[in-house]
């Protein structure tokens, strides 16, 4: 036989042998290592939305359905999945459905181009680095709203966006996923059960004589609507008011009462 066809059979034989070996210790390997995977994992994992959001706690919607699967994690956590979802996981796990009380965004601050600034800003157009890189931000309030989009960039719904300087949320897209609040540098926008309707979009702690001087739409700390609440669900605290909306019987007498016309019925 001809030398070099006798080569190359040899390294044709020689590769057989080898990709032999090498796929049965690959199937060893693959039997050693082998993980089992709990199918409910994967049922609960389609039974959330896929937003990816976090606003449960955990690193996106599979490590949720793990945390459920494998410690025990509680199957209502998913506000954008709402009660829809937890039905579905409650019974994939052959529990009982939990509820889901749904939560949406709520920016304290009304300020926005009605606030003074101290100066004019040119550079980086992002909250963080707004306020990390000029003491705070260019409002001469140092409690308001940037206004540059830290939380519109991050919300996955389109539920916010940037309106006359200030952060405004569209109810009827919020999940109550908390992305914008837990991004927001100034810590304004907190998440409020949805029946809210009573709020004060201010977070202002300042004395009434000093904001007055900077801002239009600030609370000024008078009490007008903690005195005339029958129910005590408004209080000032720091110099602004805060709304207990367990309290709150939506009576609008704190809204009726506030000079500045700040408690709002939203």
């Amino acid at each position: 036989m001809n030398p070099g066809i006798t080569n190359i059979l040899y390294a044709l034989g020689v590769l057989g042998v080898l990709g032999a070996l090498f796929g049965l210790l690959l199937g060893i390997a693959s039997r050693v290592f082998h993980v089992d995977v709990d199918e409910r994992i994967e049922k609960i994992t389609e039974a959330l939305p896929g937003a990816n959001c976090g606003g449960c706690g955990y690193a996106g919607c599979s490590g949720y359905a793990e945390a459920i699967v494998k410690d025990g994690v509680a199957t209502n956590l998913c506000t954008s999945g709402g009660q829809k979802a937890a039905a579905a996981i409650a019974e994939i796990m052959g529990v009982e459905a939990a509820e889901v009380v749904p939560m949406i965004a709520f920016v304290h601050c009304s300020g926005g181009n009605n606030a003074d600034k101290k100066y004019q800003y040119s550079g980086l157009t992002d909250c963080f680095s707004v306020s990390n890189s000029t003491g705070g931000g260019p409002l001469t309030c140092q409690y308001g709203c940037l206004g540059y989009g830290s939380c519109v960039a991050a919300c996955k719904f389109d539920a916010i966006h940037i309106v006359n300087g200030v952060a405004k949320v569209d109810r009827n897209k919020c999940t109550g996923c908390s992305m914008c609040s837990k991004t927001c540098p100034k810590h304004i926008i907190e998440m409020v059960p949805v029946t809210a309707h009573i709020l004060v979009p201010c977070r202002n702690q300042d004395k009434g004589g000093v904001i007055r001087k900077f801002c239009m739409s600030g609370c000024i700390g008078c009490r007008a609507c903690e005195r005339n609440c029958p129910n005590g669900a408004i209080t000032v605290v720091n110099n602004v008011a805060h709304v207990d909306t367990a309290k709150c019987k939506h009576c609008m007498t704190c809204v009726l009462n506030c000079p500045r016309k700040l408690v709002k019925d939203i």
